[in-house]
C-alpha cells in the first residue's frame, strides 16, 4: 500500500507534471507532431501519456520533491526551458529547409503564390512548403524521431527532474547553431540558385541585344521550367546537404546534454 501510494501519488503528480512540461516543450516547438494536421486534445494526450508513463519508475525510485508551491514553479520553469531549448535545436534544422524554400520561391517566382502549410498553419510560398514537408520525411526516413526519443532519456540521466541544469552552456550551442543556419540552409539550395542565376543573365544579354521582346512574359516560364527541372535533378543528390542539416540539431543536442551539471552533477 505504501508503494502504491508512492507512485501514485504526490510524487507521481509532480513528476508526471515536471516531465510532462519538459515532452510538451521539447515535441510542441516542433514540425514532428504537426507535420500531420493532429488535434491538439490528441497532442497532449500524448504527451501527457507519454509522461505519465515515464513518471512511474522515477517516482518508484528517489525522485525530486517540491517541498512549496514556489519550488514547484520554479521547477516548472526549468524543465520548460530546457525541453524549449532542445526543441529549439530540432526547429533551427527544420527552419534551414524553411530558408532553402524561400530562396527558390523568389528566385523561381512562386513568392506571391501562397498555399497552406499544415507545419506552421499559414499561408506560405509553395516550395516553402514542399521542402519542409520533405525534411521531415527526410527525418523519419533517417529515424530520427527515435533518435529525439533517445536524446529525451538521456537529457533524464544527466539533468533529472526537477533538477538544475547549465542554461550558459546551452546558449553557446544555440548560436552557434543559428549562425550556421543560413549557410546550410542555402548549401541545400545552392546548386538550383546557381542555375537560376546563369538564367538570369542570359535573359539580360538577350535583353539588352533584343529590346523588342517582352522579357517579363519569356523570363517567369523560362525560370519556372529551369528551375524545377534543376531542382528535380539535384532532388536525387540532396541527400547530403540534408544530413548536414539534420545532424545539426543533435550536435547542439549533445553539446547541451554533455554540458557540466551544476553542482558537479
Amino acid at each position: 500500500m505504501g508503494d502504491f501510494a508512492t507512485m501514485f501519488g504526490t510524487t507521481w503528480l509532480s513528476t508526471t507534471l515536471l516531465m510532462a512540461t519538459r515532452l510538451g516543450a521539447t515535441l510542441l516547438m516542433t514540425p514532428l507532431l504537426q507535420a500531420i494536421p493532429v488535434p491538439g486534445p490528441v497532442r497532449l494526450a500524448i504527451v501527457l501519456g507519454l509522461a505519465a508513463a515515464l513518471a512511474l519508475p522515477l517516482a518508484a525510485s528517489s525522485a525530486w520533491q517540491p517541498h512549496s508551491l514556489g519550488e514547484l514553479l520554479v521547477a516548472l520553469l526549468g524543465e520548460a526551458a530546457l525541453g524549449a531549448t532542445l526543441g529549439l535545436g530540432i526547429l533551427l534544422a527544420f527552419a534551414g529547409f524553411a530558408v532553402a524554400g524561400r530562396l527558390l520561391d523568389v528566385q523561381i517566382g512562386f513568392g506571391v503564390a501562397q498555399v497552406f502549410d499544415p507545419l506552421t498553419r499559414s499561408q506560405v510560398p509553395i516550395l516553402t512548403s514542399v521542402i519542409g514537408l520533405v525534411g521531415v520525411l527526410l527525418f523519419i526516413l533517417a529515424d530520427g524521431h527515435h533518435a529525439v526519443l533517445r536524446g529525451i532519456a538521456f537529457s533524464l540521466e544527466r539533468f533529472p527532474i526537477g533538477r538544475a541544469w547549465p542554461g550558459q552552456g546551452a546558449a553557446a550551442s544555440i548560436v552557434q547553431q543559428a549562425s550556421a543556419l543560413f549557410a546550410l540552409g542555402f548549401a541545400l539550395a545552392a546548386p538550383v540558385v546557381l542555375c537560376l542565376f546563369l538564367v538570369d543573365f542570359a535573359l539580360g544579354v538577350i535583353a539588352r541585344n533584343l529590346p523588342q521582346l517582352n522579357m517579363l512574359a519569356l523570363g517567369i516560364p523560362v525560370k519556372i521550367v529551369v528551375g524545377l527541372l534543376a531542382l528535380s535533378l539535384w532532388a536525387a543528390v540532396m541527400g547530403t546537404a540534408a544530413g548536414r542539416l539534420h545532424s545539426a540539431w543533435w550536435r547542439g543536442w549533445s553539446a547541451v546534454l554533455q554540458a557540466p551539471a551544476p553542482g558537479g552533477r
